[in-house]
């Protein structure tokens, strides 16, 4: 206690009037020991939930039904080994590991009241389980259910089964050029879409030139998507394959060893145990023990086709953890590369922007370097060496853009060959695992927006970010009033449908709150795609392409199901989107619930499904007629790279996951209308707008 004392006397937190934490430290360490105590401050049950996620301890919270959660993070998160990496660290990374851990344990010593389901104290290990801020890692691509059939006994339970097309979560990025900014300077676009109040927003500032401010993961020490006085970096999720899964041929010798042929040789398998706890339905501890294997490749995750399933992914967390701090220190593209050369980031792309007027896309530096005859989208036999990784791509081989004659950069979660526009990289000129899903709507919607718009300021930025423009509806709905077009004049839909046709046939496929064609498109697509999942998985087109094929009679009779439920629902078919569409935040629950009783608010946007940049993830719930958003814009930052950082910003909600607390739910009225507020990033700009200061733990 004396020590963590001594620490944080060298820490000032300042809370502005949005209640964003601006922490200032003596040393790097300093500054990450006042930002995790903040951060806990704000929600120590989103950091702890966390970690229970990356250690495999979710099941000690939540119960059995957790176990196959846990096991998946345990294939690879190791404790001994983690302990082990975390002694070879440099030391200045153990320092901010060191002082992250004493962070969150002082916050817990000077605030008896909060009660950890689980983690009672942070061991500085520990951060090298969660070393990358993105919304899913590679992990999360092994199937729970696979996992399951493969090492654990039948007992019934089926596990819930992941939407085979979840709703868009990823983000956009924006980069403009100079040339192409009303100022002369540089311009950012920071938009994640996650799921809500996924990322804390606050600023981390130390003596030693740290000076970041973004969205910060709960429960990681660095700037995840954020800038510098100088340099800004946005991630979005990329389409590259860098897992891949390879078919072992198995054997079991006379003596019950196994082995797997690899080759002309017969390898051993490797087994090793692992032992996990889990809360019982009357609170007691329990455990469950599992042999695990791995062949050189990989641990196995499943069974297929009588061979045994090797899941390959990135597995580095020191020089993880490393760049994703580094970078946040990086003052221009030189230095934003160097810090790359670590090569331990595989599932993002970055847009970036520096006061030098540089703009650039960055593909993951993490791409193994494969054999392109071979279908990685698929599993690939593990028997044949010719199939195994050959390193890494070098990163000078990578798609890449710096300072395209365009003028902007942009991505949307979608290849990057429309990353630049006409000046973008050809896919032809690359291995076929360096993008996996091509194009999107939101990218067809970013490439028609930026190509044809100049002298951008932040507002300006901010409003064509906000376009309500929704590209796949202008595929669909012409299709939709055709086939209403072509039914005989006898049927009884042409007269029953007539109004709700010539709405759709008038509309400019924009979203707003008072429109009701977006209502009728939101409601019918969502349908038809539903109907499309379950009726041609495994086509090989899009599921856009699936949804347009689907035959006429299909879209009619989902269009008269939409008008009698909005009729049943809300009393008329001519339903506003804004209200079906809205925004509710009632409890700092991580798992939310909805009322349509309560207050809530409309939200004019929609999903990023349909092309809107600005995205709205929401549906009915149990209980509810009105839909209720819970993924998509999160954090959102405008920013200008100029002699001095101008940027503007808005989180989902508020910045405290206490309904208590002011900052609670006071940025959602924003949120709402696409509105950025400023962002109080040199101490002149925050003079006057302080609601406290004060050190940690006191």
């Amino acid at each position: 206690m004396a020590e963590w004392r001594a620490q944080a006397a060298r820490v000032t937190i300042q809370r502005d009037d949005w209640g964003i934490a601006h922490v200032h430290g003596r040393s790097d360490a300093d500054a990450v020991f006042g930002m995790i105590y903040a951060q806990a401050e704000d929600d120590f049950d989103r950091i702890e939930a966390n970690y229970l996620t990356a250690l495999g301890r979710t099941a000690e919270a939540e119960g059995e039904d957790a176990i196959w959660q846990d096991l998946r993070a345990r294939l690879y998160m190791d404790p001994q080994k983690l302990r082990a990496d975390y002694a070879a660290s440099p030391a200045w990374l153990r320092r901010l590991m060191d002082a992250w851990a004493d962070g969150l344990n002082y916050y817990l010593a000077t605030h008896p009241q909060v009660k950890p389901r689980v983690i009672t104290r942070f061991e500085p290990w520990m951060a090298l389980s969660f070393t990358e801020g993105s919304i899913g890692g590679d992990i999360e691509r092994i199937p729970l259910d696979r996992l399951k059939a493969f090492y654990g006994a039948p007992d019934g339970r089926p596990l819930a089964m992941a939407d085979p097309d979840p709703e868009p979560r990823g983000s956009n990025g924006f980069a403009i050029a100079p040339g192409k900014s009303a100022s002369g300077h540089a311009l950012l676009w920071i938009n994640p879409h996650t799921s809500f109040f996924f990322r804390s927003e606050l600023q981390m500032t130390s003596d030693e030139g740290l000076n970041a401010y973004g969205a910060a993961t709960w429960g990681q020490f660095f700037i995840y998507q954020g800038f510098n006085p100088t340099a800004g970096w946005m991630h979005t999720s990329s389409t590259v394959d860098a897992v891949d899964e390879f078919l072992e041929t198995v054997t079991r010798r006379p003596d019950g060893a196994l082995t797997y042929r690899y080759g002309a040789e017969q390898r051993p398998v490797r087994a090793s145990t692992v032992t996990l706890a889990y809360r019982t339905k009357d609170g007691a501890r329990a455990e469950r023990r599992f042999t695990v294997y791995r062949t050189h490749h990989g641990p196995i995750i499943g069974e297929r086709d009588g061979k045994w399933v090797a899941f390959a992914m990135m597995d580095k967390p020191i020089p993880a953890l490393e760049q994703s701090f580094l970078r946040t220190k990086a003052r221009d593209y030189a230095a934003f590369v160097k810090v790359a050369t670590r090569r331990a980031n595989s599932s993002n792309n970055t847009i970036f922007a520096d006061a030098d007027g540089t703009i650039a896309y960055l593909h993951p530096q993490f791409v193994p370097l494969r054999d392109d005859r071979f279908d990685y989208t698929q599993p690939v036999d593990g028997s044949d060496p010719a199939t195994d990784w050959k390193g890494l791509t070098p990163l000078d081989a990578l798609p890449g853009l710096r300072n395209p004659a365009g003028g902007w950069i942009q991505n949307t979660n979608n290849g990057p060959w429309s990353a630049a526009g006409r000046d973008s990289q050809k896919a032809a000129d690359f291995p076929r695992y360096m993008d996996m899903m091509g194009e999107n709507p939101r990218g067809d919607h970013a490439v028609m927006l930026l190509s044809a718009g100049k002298n951008y300021s932040l507002d300006s930025l901010t409003a064509a970010a906000f376009d309500s423009y929704q590209p796949a509806f202008a595929r669909f709905v012409p299709m939709l009033t055709a086939a209403w077009d072509a039914l005989p004049a006898g049927d009884a839909r042409k007269a029953a449908l007539a109004e709700p046709i010539a709405a759709l046939r008038g509309w400019d496929y924009r979203w707003g709150l008072r429109s009701v064609p977006n209502s009728l498109a939101c409601l019918w697509a969502e349908d038809l795609r539903q109907w499309t999942l379950a009726h041609s998985q495994g086509a090989p087109r899009t599921l856009y392409d699936r949804m347009a094929a689907a035959p006429a009679e299909v879209k009619l009779t989902l269009l008269s199901a939409v008008v009698s439920r909005l009729e049943r629902d809300f009393g008329d078919w001519r339903t506003p989107w804004g209200d079906i569409n809205r925004l509710q935040r009632l409890t700092g629950a991580i798992t939310p619930t909805f009322d349509d009783a309560a207050p809530s608010i409309p939200i004019p946007f929609s999903s990023a499904r349909w092309g809107s940049l600005a995205s709205f993830g929401a549906r009915a719930y149990p209980g509810t007629r009105k839909w209720y958003g819970t993924s998509g814009n999160s954090f959102i930052a405008a920013v200008e790279f100029g002699n001095r950082v101008h940027a503007k910003a808005v989180s989902v909600g508020g910045e405290s996951g206490d309904p208590a607390s002011p900052h609670f739910n006071d940025q959602s009225p924003l949120y709402a209308n696409g509105t950025l507020r400023p962002v109080y990033f040199y101490p002149d700009e925050l003079a006057g707008h302080v609601e406290r200061r004060y050190r940690p733990g006191s």
